[in-house]
């Protein structure tokens, strides 16, 4: 009897063992993954002026840590709670990422005011998000409904990019645009609904900027006042050559 009592004993002491050691690597996981936060916004908005600034006062990083919390529990199927730190930190911050999220490394979620990721929504490393931005589903689809995000992608301020289709590696989507399809890499989409702007296959370098991308509406019309004013002269020619 005491063989079976030290047995069961010395089991419940590996098993505590074993449930210390997980529950430290997931926590220097956890701390890898702030740091890594707080790196990419500082790399990437010259506003930030300290680690400890951004930690305390950012509210896209409070939201992403937030989301790590209720992801880990989310996986776990512990949905109720996930989403009850999911729904505080929307209350606390104005930024909603549903528990269910997929998020790479060095996300930056610029302001962040009205941000809106979805439950089947995936976003690579290093993207940027800036405020209104949603990324949501039509109402259409089952399963697989929010569009998944490559890696090095920023979206622009108030653009929705709606239904479980594929954002290029490297591709900018301009402000206030409407993504209905899918972007192929190295690319950008502006307009209403947005348009894919081709770079000849090469990637786009340079800072992430939701302004200066090419305007293809814009392009268009200045297409339509060429041909117009080319038409106009070859009207007057005519003209001119009935009256000789």
């Amino acid at each position: 009897m005491s063989s079976v009592k030290n047995d069961k004993i010395k089991k419940a002491v590996q098993s505590s063992a074993k449930a210390a050691k997980a529950a430290k690597s997931n926590a220097q996981k956890f701390i890898a993954s702030v740091k890594e936060d707080v790196a990419a916004v500082r790399d990437r908005d010259p506003a930030a002026r300290s680690d400890a600034e951004v930690l305390l006062l950012y509210s896209g990083v409070h939201a992403l840590i937030a989301h790590r919390i209720a992801h880990g529990l989310y996986k776990k199927e512990k949905y109720l709670p996930a989403r009850a730190i999911s729904q505080f930190a929307k209350m606390v911050t104005g930024i909603e990422i549903h528990p269910g999220a997929k998020i790479g490394k060095g996300l930056v979620i610029d302001h962040g005011s009205g941000v809106v990721i979805g439950e089947t929504a995936e976003i690579g490393d290093n993207c940027t998000i800036y405020q209104g931005v949603t990324l949501g589903g039509t109402g259409k689809d089952v399963g697989k409904r929010h569009p998944t995000l490559g890696n090095n992608v920023m979206v622009g301020a108030g653009a929705k990019v709606l239904g479980p289709f594929y954002i290029g590696d490297n591709s900018k989507v301009a402000a206030n645009a409407v993504v209905l399809k899918e972007i192929p890499e190295n690319c950008t989409a502006v307009g209403i609904p947005a348009k894919v702007v081709r770079k000849e296959g090469v990637k786009v370098e340079g800072e992430l900027d939701q302004i200066h991308v090419p305007d293809p509406v814009a392009q268009e019309i200045r297409r339509l006042e060429e041909k117009i004013t080319a038409l106009e002269a070859e009207l007057e020619n005519k003209a001119d050559k009935k009256k000789k």
